[in-house]
């Protein structure tokens, strides 16, 4: 899946004979033929296929300046049993720097990496660094039927229309190379794997895009290092600190990671060779006192990890290295425990390549990311069963925590509970309301605790514990939340079937599902009811009245869980995976708390305002964590 040998001629033929920028001024967009002579056919032909004329192989248009703009094009493949990667470059700058998409017949429609985006960056594809959102997604690819295939581009982002799909089925915020132009090509290698027909260009400044998700970087990110220049695997062996001579004659760079923590080694250098290449990154960890401290990391396509000149880890992750369908794609899937002495510490990796990318990350497993203000308090045992939700009581000064329970759902459900939580962290009764099918979210309306369940909500007596009565939705698939307006009537979201239930006078009814897609987190603010749309990343406000939705604010990848409004009218909001946000009215968002590296979850959490706290279920870690707001 790098840049094919023909390819690479075909570049070179252009190069050479100065057409790969000079007759651009003069190019024509729309529909271009293969068999006109602005296509440079490399490798493959021009041939009749299913009833078209078509391309097979690899193929670049010599005249063409490329910045912003729709390629569209058919597809077909002639089988989903042999793997093969078509596709098309674009914004080709030279023969080692592009952007690229294809296809993997052979991965559909089980993976979820059938389609892919990926830069090619001093002559390296990285896929193995740049992959799942916005970079990869699901698709159906059919043998022996065409298949139309639309990008739209506009600066950085671009989304791929594939098939019949209305919306896009792979949306990429961040094209890697930034604003780039250049030609175009196709490519099928082997060829009459896959042919190409009614291929059409347009250049289009006026494209218009949503904001894309916002993205956070991971608390704990080592951000510091100094990398070599590369050299061959050969030259070092891979199990010994490198000689001090060896280390002296290297020419070393400072360089920072992306955002989200990724060094792409292929920013600073190619590949030195066809053989495995290898170069040496390092940093240093400064320890207050001596301690063993759990490093999160990801590589390709091997790494020796060394401490203070001693080696401690080696482990290789190359492409189908551990079985025939390991891609060996980059995360935060390896932790190293590093013991650490007093004072300065050295890291030193050596980070092998030979296909697919060339990278490293790594980040201190048990950082956790604070706003100004933002401390903690204090955590109960882990003794409650995956909790859910918090609300607190201030008549009684007291917490009822839900426990989902997710290792009994199902015919298993009923037999849950909430429990009851002191405000100094203290778990004083387990099962205080027993009964429950797997609860979620709750809210105190009218001196009774109104709690979601499997199929509906009950309502509790808050002195003594007691149901007093079960309402069941028949038709719902997964009610998550509540909420009470002025006037009584209860909203339960429903992140199953897609919508919005409303419970008045005795009956329920699905009172919104425009606009409605996997919505979880509630909450009413005078005339509005706000929700969590986790399809699109959103949190949106209906008028309770005219059924009028607008967008609140646009946040990142995530299930918002918990939505809450504070002591300045702003909105709390959690993601489960681990962030809460502050959200102005104006839909300003600002990260106030991010456990992600921990991996502790934060799910339907409670505010006390006058308090200045945020309790928070951490779910799968069976505890509440209170932090103290300090505005």
């Amino acid at each position: 899946m790098n840049l094919p040998r023909m390819m690479k001629r075909a570049f070179a033929f252009l190069v050479v004979s100065g057409t790969l920028f000079s007759c651009m001024a003069s190019a024509q967009e729309g529909v271009v033929n293969f068999d006109s002579d602005r296509w440079n056919v490399v490798s493959g032909q021009v041939v009749d296929f299913m009833d078209r004329t078509c391309l097979t192989g690899v193929a670049v248009l010599k005249d063409v300046e490329f910045e912003n703009g729709v390629i569209e094009f058919d597809m077909a493949v002639t089988t989903t049993d042999q793997r093969s990667y078509p596709g098309f470059t674009f914004r080709v700058q030279d023969m080692r720097n592009y952007e690229r998409f294809y296809i993997r017949p052979h991965r559909a429609p089980i993976y979820p990496d059938a389609l892919q985006y990926t830069p090619v960056i001093n002559g390296i594809a990285g896929w193995q660094l740049y992959s799942g959102e916005g970079f990869t997604a699901l698709a159906e690819i059919p043998a022996n039927e065409w298949v139309h295939v639309r990008m739209e581009i506009s600066g950085s982002r671009a989304r791929l229309f594939f098939g019949d799909m209305d919306a896009p089925a792979l949306t990429i915020p961040e094209l890697k190379h930034g604003e780039s132009k250049g030609t175009i090509g196709l490519m099928a290698e082997p060829a009459q794997l896959a042919y190409f027909s009614n291929f059409s260009y347009r250049l289009d400044d006026n494209l218009q895009f949503e904001a894309p998700p916002r993205v956070e970087p991971p608390p704990g990110i080592i951000q510091d290092w100094d990398l070599s220049q590369a050299f061959p695997m050969s030259s070092l062996d891979i199990e010994t600190y490198p000689a001090e001579d060896f280390i002296g004659s290297l020419e070393w760079r400072s360089v920072e990671p992306e955002p989200l923590g990724l060094v792409d080694v292929a920013r600073y250098s190619g590949r030195v060779g066809r053989e495995a290449d290898c170069i040496l990154a390092k940093t240093t960890l400064h320890a207050d006192r001596a301690e063993v401290r759990e490093i999160m990391f990801g590589y390709s396509d091997a790494v020796s990890i060394f401490l203070n000149g001693e080696m401690l880890y080696f482990g290789n992750s190359a492409y189908r290295s551990r079985d025939p369908s390991f891609l060996g794609v980059v995360g935060w899937n390896d932790s190293i425990y590093l013991p650490l002495r007093r004072g300065d510490n050295e890291l030193l990796l050596m980070v092998l390549e030979g296909f697919g990318g060339w990278g490293f990350q790594a980040k201190d497993g048990d950082a956790v990311f604070e706003a100004a203000g933002v401390t903690r308090h204090w955590e109960t045992a882990d003794q409650l069963r995956t909790p859910e939700s918090v609300v607190y009581d201030p008549d009684r000064d007291v917490m009822y925590v839900s426990n989902y329970d997710v290792y009994n759902q199902g015919p298993a459900s009923g037999n849950q509970y909430v429990s009851r939580v002191s405000m100094g962290g203290s778990i004083v009764e387990m099962e205080w309301a027993a009964g429950l099918k797997n609860p979620t979210g709750m809210i105190i309306h009218e001196d009774r605790l109104l709690v979601v369940e499997r199929g509906g909500f009950v309502e509790i007596d808050l002195d003594t514990g007691e149901i007093l009565d079960r309402h069941e939705a028949s038709e719902s698939q997964f009610l998550n939340d509540v909420a009470v307006d002025r006037r009584g009537r209860v909203y339960l979201s429903d992140s199953r079937k897609g919508c919005l239930w409303r419970f008045s006078d005795g009956q329920f009814e699905i009172w919104l599902d425009d606009q409605v897609a996997d919505p979880n987190a509630l909450l009413v603010d005078g005339s509005r009811l706000l929700w969590g749309n986790n399809r699109d990343f959103r949190l949106k406000a209906v008028d309770l009245k005219s059924k009028k939705v607008s967008v609140v604010a646009q946040l990142g990848q995530g299930i918002i869980d918990g939505l809450k409004k504070d002591r300045e009218d702003n909105y709390l909001v959690s993601h489960w995976e681990g962030w809460i946000y502050r959200v102005t009215p104006e839909g300003e968002v600002t990260r106030i708390l991010d456990t992600t590296t921990p991996e502790i979850k934060i799910a339907d959490f409670e505010y006390i305002p006058k308090k200045k706290q945020v309790a928070i279920p951490t779910f799968y870690k069976n505890s509440v964590i209170m932090y103290h707001l300090n505005h």
